[in-house]
């Protein structure tokens, strides 16, 4: 996956930093591994403005994701590698030996025709998946389940992974993309490799139209607005608008937001940064 910067023909490409197709092979999706999803606008049940900068955009349908890769020792080939609207990542279209198709995350460097296989005991190569118990030390993996059965969790967006460091007794201890040390049962399940599409953090939008393509609205500054409308507002010309804060009155910056109590703090080594 590369980038490319344009020719500024139009004022609205004179920024675009666009990303490239290479690596798609397959400009239609697998209609049976599709749903049809509904627009809400960010509006609830009454209709009310629940979320605001929310709208519009093309239409999308939502490709099913195999999440589990429970279909254990039934080796699959790579289909195709498609562009996916609802996640960052490009997708893979796996036709089992069964005669049964799924749509996995496509790890970086899966190449169509490419055999992967999940379950215990099979190799670890990049798109196979198996348990951590059973992968190497110092491996480079994604799609990583926090609890067994349930499907993967973590490390699942474009160019995301985490290494597994270490293994003692019944839990494994990974290393995630934002620094956080972690545990993991042994038996939770994960795919080898790195996710695809690591270029698209590198990607330019170039033009406000193109946000409002993908579904967001203009979004007003705080301090833009007058004290009624923000904490942040008012004052006479181009004020700072004090102390960062939300809408509401949260503080942005510096206020811890994660639950005391969570159930897996006991399961965090060290923090994120």
């Amino acid at each position: 996956m590369a980038v490319k910067k344009l020719r500024p023909i139009t004022p609205g490409q004179r920024y675009r930093v666009a990303p490239v197709f290479d690596e798609i092979t397959a400009s239609k999706p697998e209609k049976s591994l599709t749903k049809s999803t509904k627009r809400n606008g960010g509006r609830n049940n009454s209709g009310r403005m629940t979320i605001r900068n929310v709208g519009g955009g093309h239409k999308k349908k939502y490709r099913v994701i195999d999440f589990k890769r429970q279909k254990h020792n039934i080796p699959a080939t790579v289909k195709s590698i498609e562009y996916d609207p609802m996640r960052t990542a490009r997708i893979a279209l796996l036709f089992y030996a069964d005669g049964e198709k799924s749509y996995i995350i496509a790890p970086e460097n899966l190449a169509v025709d490419t055999q992967v296989i999940s379950g215990p005991g099979v190799a670890p190569e990049v798109g196979n998946a198996l348990p951590l118990s059973e992968i190497p030390l110092g491996t480079i993996v994604h799609n990583i389940e926090i609890k067994p059965g349930k499907g993967a969790a973590m490390a699942r967006s474009a160019g995301s992974y985490a290494q597994l460091v270490a293994r003692e007794g019944k839990y494994a201890t990974l290393k995630l993309p934002s620094g956080e040390m972690r545990m993991v049962l042994v038996t939770c399940y994960a795919t080898v490799g790195t996710v695809s599409n690591g270029d698209h953090m590198n990607v330019r939008l170039g033009k406000a139209g193109r946000n409002r393509w993908l579904g967001r609205r203009p979004r007003v500054r705080g301090v833009a607005m007058n004290p009624v409308d923000h904490p942040m507002g008012g004052g006479e010309g181009k004020s700072s608008g004090g102390h960062p804060r939300s809408r509401t009155g949260l503080y942005s910056k510096g206020k811890k937001t994660r639950t005391p109590k969570k159930y897996s703090n006991n399961l965090i080594i060290s923090k994120r940064k």
